[in-house]
């Protein structure tokens, strides 16, 4: 098969894009003159072209381009066995490049273990749209019952794909990769825009836990794993965060980033937050830190049951900048009683012990 020009019907968000299809040996794949389209659907007969920032869930708007959804009878290939093929060649940038995932709105999730916790996590919500777009097996390895479903698409790869797509040295424990859409509960907000539709952002904002300038993905995801262990409504990331969905942060969320209403956004938005719901604004800080300028709180059981009935959000800073200025100013400090001479504990582990003594379910346990 040659090199074709397919001329794309027009839709209400697509202009007309001369689209040019190549054949490689039995994977498929269209490219435009300016990017590669890959093939998302819930079909196995039938995918659908993504362009730009379609993809399923939401996708950073306006970052790479307008966007577009394109059917094309095209079917995922049923193995790989070369690094060099254009499908894994997409997956290890979506994987590396934040811009990248979320122009696509897709995601890569390392391992079974997540891939079956966010799948059990949308069965348990009754969710009918999947986030699932293609499973990508190691050769040998047979589909899990958990996730069967007719209509994923499942590929087969060599050891030797595994490992390139995975970025791991070892592959031992890496059976199963899955290529996800962003879930619809992520939202980035842009610029100042206040009347934002803000009911849409968390379905219930009593607890939101906000992270302020937290760079190491390790501990982001971990928090954000805290944050749905304690049962907390969802997550807001201030400038400076990492991406939730890097391969770090994902891996350490444990799949927690598709189970909790993610907001990233800026601190006009957490102030219409504040103010439409009424909460209570806490910052962790450690008290050996002060430098007097700012009086802090120790976290206790009376401070929990005075906070209970009351919306709330807590802040959390990073370990090497700690607080902004703004957040210190807007919130009242409080730290964790601690012995000895410690600054400060792992922002990852203090905020298990915050997200969970600040819950009012927990109440009773203390």
């Amino acid at each position: 098969m040659g090199i074709g020009d397919i001329r794309c019907a027009r839709s209400p968000s697509v202009s007309q894009v001369p689209v040019q299809t190549l054949l490689f040996g039995r994977e498929m794949m269209a490219i435009t003159s300016s990017r590669p389209i890959l093939f998302s659907g819930h079909s196995a007969d039938q995918r659908t072209a993504v362009i730009g920032g379609a993809g399923g869930g939401a996708s950073r708007g306006g970052r790479d381009g307008g966007a577009g959804v394109l059917p094309l009878p095209l079917r995922w290939p049923k193995k790989i066995t070369s690094g060099s093929n254009p499908l894994v060649k997409h997956c290890v940038k979506l994987r590396l490049s934040s811009s990248y995932r979320h122009s696509y709105g897709l995601v890569l999730v390392v391992g079974l273990t997540p891939i079956l916790e966010i799948c059990s996590f949308q069965k348990l919500k009754d969710d009918e749209s999947s986030v699932l777009d293609c499973l990508l097996l190691l050769d040998g390895a047979e589909i899990p019952q958990e996730i069967f479903d007719p209509s994923t698409s499942v590929v087969h790869v060599s050891p030797i794909v595994m490992k390139k797509l995975s970025g791991m040295q070892s592959i031992d424990s890496v059976e199963a990769i899955a290529l996800m859409k962003i879930p619809a509960r992520f939202h980035e907000l842009n610029g100042d825009q206040e009347e934002m539709i803000y009911q849409n952002w968390f379905p219930s904002p009593n607890r939101i836990l906000v992270l302020d300038g937290i760079q190491d993905p390790g501990n982001l995801g971990t928090l954000i794993r805290s944050a749905v262990a304690f049962k907390w409504d969802g997550v807001f990331l201030l400038p400076g965060c990492c991406d939730p969905f890097n391969e770090k942060a994902l891996r350490a969320a444990r799949g927690a980033s598709f189970q909790v209403p993610v907001v990233s956004g800026n601190w006009s938005h957490l102030k219409v937050l504040k103010t439409k719901f009424k909460m209570k604004m806490l910052a962790g800080h450690p008290a050996n830190v002060s430098d007097g300028s700012f009086q802090t709180s120790s976290l206790s059981r009376e401070l929990a049951y005075a906070l209970a009935d009351m919306p709330l959000c807590l802040v959390l800073g990073s370990e090497g900048h700690g607080l902004s200025e703004q957040t210190a100013q807007a919130c009242e400090l409080v730290s964790i009683p601690m012995e000895g001479t410690f600054e400060s504990l792992n922002v990852s582990v203090a905020g298990g012990i915050f997200l969970f003594m600040l819950q009012p379910e927990h109440l009773k346990l203390l």
